[in-house]
């Protein structure tokens, strides 16, 4: 069988006017896990990711701690859903959830989950989104379905965002939605999660694995934004 491994990216401008570029530790983040896999002899035949600012610069940096770079595919079916689009459409109708001045990580991650739910429960005005639950999940199962159709004797990389992670994880084990929102909010910076696969099944074989930032050192660079 072939294998790929989906890793989020880096750590990003949480709190910052444009969110989806990395901090500095998010390209050190990204840095530290291409040289986990050339560490450990990990070679990729190429390389997919979404279209977005942090999708990018994560797979630069991995690719900076590579032994040998793969040619990069973009594929808009692995970017993250829109959130302020979401979560602007679930405050039209509960404004009193609005997130206070300054607001906390911990605010952000409440109202995201409660938006999520209502997203995903089709309880949100259609005329006010940019994409429904079933067609997030749509093009996630079809950028899956393209790697799937690969056929590679080396791994195959993909860079992806902690909401489409969740729903290809989803798509693999069926999951429900409920599940689906729980995982989002459990993806670390730069984890990997790695998977064999043939064109007829799929099968995870570990979850969200951190080993570049387990020490002692950089447990302090573990992250979740």
């Amino acid at each position: 069988m072939s294998e790929f491994y989906l890793v989020r990216h880096g750590q990003a401008s949480f709190g910052a006017k444009n969110y989806d570029k990395l901090s500095e530790l998010g390209h050190q983040q990204a840095r530290w896990l291409g040289e986990y896999f050339t560490a450990r002899d990990i070679t990729f035949s190429q390389a997919f990711m979404g279209d977005m600012v942090r999708h990018r610069e994560t797979t630069q940096g991995i690719v900076e701690g590579l032994s040998q770079a793969p040619d990069v595919t973009v594929d808009t079916g692995f970017n993250e859903f829109d959130f302020k689009n979401i979560g602007n459409s679930y405050l039209s109708l509960n404004p009193q959830s609005r997130l206070p001045d300054n607001p906390k990580p911990a605010d952000f991650y409440r109202l995201l989950k409660l938006a999520m739910h209502a997203w995903s429960d089709e309880l949100l005005p259609k005329d006010t989104l940019d994409e429904s639950w079933q067609d997030f999940k749509s093009r996630v199962q079809g950028a899956l379905h393209g790697v799937c159709q690969q056929q590679s004797d080396k791994p195959i990389l993909i860079v992806s965002s902690g909401g489409a992670i969740s729903m290809l994880m989803s798509l693999v084990l069926g999951l429900d939605a409920k599940q689906v929102i729980e995982l989002n909010m459990q993806v670390r910076n730069t984890s990997f999660s790695h998977f064999y696969f043939n064109k007829s099944t799929i099968r995870l074989a570990s979850f969200n694995n951190i080993p570049h930032l387990d020490s002692p050192d950089r447990l302090d660079s573990i992250t979740f934004s």
